[in-house]
């Protein structure tokens, strides 16, 4: 067969056309890190990317439905802490009215004190997260104001794993705003004269009750924090181990890359000295 002019012509062009790919392709890898631009690149590099991409966004959703579990947690230990401060100090004050040297108004002090202990506590029934209110149930969005509801808050921590994050108010709060309630009875039998001393005594162990409550609660608030400890450091490691098999998918190795394009370099311009060789000196003009 004879080999003409136009056919050494054509497979200069088809051959430089492969070449200018082949540096197209290994500088977009050198400029965005990553095998592929484009699904059509490699379609198994592609499929295989979105399975991997969708492993690592589960993994972070977790990581941040644990972060508001946490909130949650921490924001209810503080609130029951300083109740069982407040709680406390109320004990304190009845042993006090309880033993007998207290005067008719001194004891009326006891009482304006309570009183006002009392409404720290609705004031702590109230707290709220971002305006969600932890101790009303499932109403987050209503204040209680001493009045509770019921129902839980779940939050998927892990696939197929929901945690309670809210405590029950009503069954911790409500009966110390009531007028038949502890505090409320004590308030007035500090109140009332007629009301001998000794009597006052009982008030204590009812008191020292709600304290060991609150206590309890606090006790299972913290469980739940050593828990989300343990999955927050599970996802950690998840996260991790998912991040690294997606990367070792997508990702290029740079100095391969610049070694493989600084070849290729080199071949595309030998190509192009031996082109400018066998083709008509106009066509070299032109190229160069």
């Amino acid at each position: 067969m004879r080999v003409t002019q136009s056919m050494l012509s054509q497979n200069m062009i088809r051959n430089l056309s492969t070449s200018y790919n082949r540096l197209e392709k290994l500088q977009n890898q050198l400029l965005t890190q990553k095998k592929i631009t484009r699904p059509s690149d490699d379609p198994v590099v592609a499929m295989l990317g979105l399975s991997y991409r969708t492993d690592v966004n589960r993994i972070e959703q977790y990581q941040r439905n644990i972060g508001e579990v946490t909130n949650w947690l921490d924001t209810t230990d503080a609130a029951l802490e300083e109740a069982v401060q407040v709680l406390q100090r109320i004990r304190e004050l009845t042993v006090q009215a309880a033993n007998g040297t207290y005067e008719e108004n001194q004891r009326g002090f006891i009482g304006k004190e309570i009183e006002q202990l009392k409404e720290q506590l609705l004031l702590i029934g109230d707290t709220d997260i971002a305006g969600k209110y932890i101790f009303n149930g499932s109403k987050t969005n209503v204040r209680p104001n001493g009045t509770f509801a019921t129902g839980d808050i779940e939050i998927e921590v892990f696939n197929g794993i929901r945690m309670k994050v809210n405590t029950d108010g009503q069954a911790l709060f409500e009966d110390l705003f009531e007028d038949t309630g502890v505090l409320q009875r004590l308030i007035n039998d500090l109140n009332n004269p007629a009301v001998p001393d000794d009597q006052l005594d009982d008030y204590i162990g009812e008191i020292q009750s709600v304290i060991d409550r609150f206590l309890a609660e606090r006790a299972n608030i913290g469980a739940k924090q050593n828990r989300v400890e343990l999955m927050e450091d599970r996802l950690s490691k998840q996260e991790v181990f998912a991040k690294d098999v997606l990367s070792a998918n997508e990702d290029v190795d740079v100095e391969k890359v610049i070694v493989e394009l600084t070849t290729q370099e080199s071949v595309h311009r030998a190509a192009l000295a031996v082109g400018a060789r066998i083709i008509q000196p106009t066509l070299v003009d032109f190229l160069n």
